[in-house]
């Protein structure tokens, strides 16, 4: 009746994967939870959550996303469901597809930008966005 079941390891840590600076991932990620990239990563990134590109993270590929904040580089096509945050250190190269945009001063933002703030659903299963309005 009072048992506790034990958390897992990861709901301990508040379920956000890491990539450290110095390591370079070839290949796609799909992760569920949250995500830090400080290392760089050649392909694609899709979430259900957000990610975080630190001062020391790169991107080239895609990504699909709910959040991000973006520290570091990106080239790619970049697609956040609702706040894309581009930091004063971050230099973004491609198109941006959001639902709000935040740009501080001293960014480089060269990229093609369209703002979709009724995106209810973005891409799922590499299929098109879905875009519905009030």
């Amino acid at each position: 009746m009072f048992e506790k079941s034990p958390k897992s390891y990861t709901d301990l840590l508040g379920k956000t994967n890491r990539i450290v600076e110095g390591t370079t991932i070839h290949g796609d990620i799909n992760s569920p939870a949250d995500f830090r990239l400080d290392g760089h990563l050649i392909g694609n990134f899709q979430s259900k959550g957000k990610i975080v590109i630190g001062p020391a993270g790169s991107v080239k590929g895609d990504i699909i996303c709910k959040n991000a904040d973006i520290e570091g580089r990106f080239d790619g096509k970049i697609q956040v469901q609702e706040i894309l945050n581009v930091k004063s250190k971050a230099h973004i190269t491609g198109d941006v597809v959001c639902g709000k945009l935040s740009v501080e001063p001293g960014a480089e933002f060269s990229a093609s930008c369209v703002m979709k703030p009724h995106v209810k659903s973005m891409v799922s299963d590499g299929k098109s966005s879905e875009e519905k309005t009030a």
